[in-house]
């Protein structure tokens, strides 16, 4: 007789390993590793099926605690690791988790020659602002005049504006969130998977420890909502305490507005297929403090169709072996372009 088994739908619990878990109490980590084992069962793809890849960092012991096959790696090199199993397995959903020292310094020239060639893989860039792991350095993305235990004068490097470069590097999938807004954080998690190339989802970390605070004005109820934009694809940008602010552009240069004093056409509708406006609003980076500043946003900034890497990689395999003599590695080496000495 035949029977039919169900296999059982899998919870967020079984996505958590036995390993003790072990980053400082309080950081931001805890919270973005509960929101990935919540989403990880609504993805329906099998546990077996699901790779972590990490570098160097606290962020990249992620691997450890997933109940999945994962892989923690070289400084910097989870991006070209990653790569080469996408391409050799394709089937696999591949999750690469990094921080803003491992993916910006050492790892950067990695980074973006993945964006734009455009694996199908997810990116969770874990941003603190900080050299965490070794202690408290300055970072690729720590402010100017960061004063750290390497800049006890202050910073003197200009940071990085890390979605900034990724669009720059055309990545097809570009999205901020924050370790202290679970919903919003599992519904980008969520978008990200479902997009076809590479997600790069920028993730504010707090490192309550060496730079503690440091995204507080955008995390905390008395000042977020005058801090921060959240952003979805049709509808206009606005903030405030009662969203009675909004943004507008005057030719290319955005502007605060009154949303009682304009027309609700004026204001700036957003779109994620725009890359122009998405390559300014991923320029709203000012600081808080500072004059003129805009809110910071988070959300889907951009994202674009186009063919990724490996499905091309594969189908010039198939060409290539149906094609006389193109799969023959002597009749490769030999050639044409040869000569006699």
């Amino acid at each position: 007789m035949e029977t039919n088994t169900i296999e059982p739908k899998l919870t967020g619990k079984d996505f958590v390993t036995d390993q003790e878990v072990r980053w400082c109490p309080g950081c931001g980590d805890y919270s973005i590793i509960k929101q990935v084992q919540t989403v990880m069962p609504e993805l329906n793809i099998p546990r077996e099926q699901i790779v972590f890849i990490s570098g160097i960092g606290c962020s990249s012991r992620f691997p450890y605690y997933m109940e999945t096959f994962g892989m923690h790696s070289i400084h910097g090199r989870a991006t070209a690791i990653a790569s080469g199993l996408k391409a050799t397995r394709p089937e696999l959903s591949v999750w690469i988790v990094t921080g803003d020292g491992d993916s910006l310094s050492i790892g950067g020239n990695h980074l973006i020659h993945l964006l734009r060639r455009n694996f199908d893989v997810n990116v969770l860039l874990f941003n603190n602002e900080i050299y965490g792991l070794t202690k408290g350095q300055y970072s690729p993305a720590s402010p100017y005049g960061s004063v750290t235990k390497s800049t006890p004068m202050g910073s003197i490097d200009f940071p990085f504006n890390p979605l900034a470069l990724c669009l720059g590097a055309n990545s097809t999938f570009v999205a901020r969130s924050m370790d202290r807004d679970p919903i919003h954080l599992r519904e980008i998690l969520k978008r990200a998977n479902g997009h076809k190339g590479t997600s790069m989802v920028e993730i504010y970390q707090n490192c309550n420890v060496f730079n503690d605070g440091a995204f507080e004005v955008f995390t905390e109820k008395g000042t977020k909502k005058i801090n921060t934009l959240m952003v979805e694809h049709g509808k206009p940008l606005v903030f405030g305490e009662k969203s009675e602010k909004g943004i507008m552009l005057d030719g290319f240069k955005p502007v605060v507005v009154n949303v009682a004093d304009v027309s609700a056409n004026d204001l700036w509708i957003h779109d994620e297929k725009d890359q122009v406006k998405a390559g300014i609003l991923v320029r709203f980076f000012n600081k808080p403090s500072d004059e003129n500043a805009l809110p910071r946003p988070f959300g889907v900034f951009y994202t674009e169709d186009r063919f990724c890497y490996e499905d091309a990689m594969s189908a010039q395999l198939v060409e290539a072996v149906s094609k006389k003599g193109k799969g023959n590695l002597d009749t490769l080496l030999k050639g044409n372009n040869t000569w006699t000495i």
